[in-house]
């Protein structure tokens, strides 16, 4: 995988999933809670979007994620694309009106990395659901204070990561993140790697080894 091409589909991916899956859903439905699917992600309630790879899906309609903009999208997917409002700051940065380009094929390595955490964060957790947020686009689960998840890429890691995020700091080798634990994805076995990473950060963070 070309890690250079990963930023540009994230960004593009990031801002679909806010401004035209998780703001409308907002508006229409009460929550900006997203969920991952096999090759994507998509919303919970109405409206029922989803992002399959590097397209838009809707009905029996797909359009693709390349030279369009997320106020395109929403008029082809007739919703009003845009952030839910006053909910949080940070989020994608990107406005209705800005042009989006997702790679395929680093938009179907992000989707694996976001299916082979969920799998693993439910077996991790079963009583947990899952969700992707569409403020820092991460999907994660919260347990004994301590939040385990992935995500695609960022300002910290450039590639997809798997992290853990105690509430509480914790010193020495495992916690190599300024929030706690990460490890690169290409770096894990799929869910196995995630789960087993997951597994030795829960230890270590109950005994507070380092």
């Amino acid at each position: 995988m070309d890690v250079s091409n990963v930023e540009p589909t994230r960004r593009a991916l990031h801002a679909v999933a806010e401004l035209v899956l998780a703001g409308p859903q907002y508006r229409t439905s009460g929550t900006i809670r997203l969920r991952i699917r096999p090759g994507g992600f998509e919303t919970r309630a109405e409206p029922r979007l989803r992002v399959d790879g590097a397209e838009l899906v809707f009905g029996a309609q797909r359009v693709p994620l390349v030279g369009t903009t997320c106020e395109a999208l929403g008029r082809s997917a007739g919703v009003d694309a845009g952030a839910p409002a006053g909910l949080y700051q940070d989020g994608s940065g990107a406005g209705p009106g800005e042009f989006v380009d997702a790679d395929p094929e680093a938009a179907r390595w992000i989707a694996g990395c976001f299916e082979a955490g969920d799998a693993a964060m439910r077996r991790f957790a079963p009583d947990q659901e899952p969700v992707l947020w569409p403020e820092h686009f991460d999907v994660g689960i919260a347990v004994d204070g301590v939040n385990y998840g992935v995500a695609p890429g960022d300002a910290f890691c450039p590639e997809p990561y798997a992290y853990i995020g105690p509430t509480e700091p914790r010193q020495g080798e495992f916690w190599n993140a300024p929030f706690g634990a990460a490890r690169p994805m290409r770096n894990l076995a799929g869910a196995e790697g995630v789960l087993a990473f997951f597994k030795e950060g829960r230890r270590r963070a109950a005994r507070r080894d380092p």
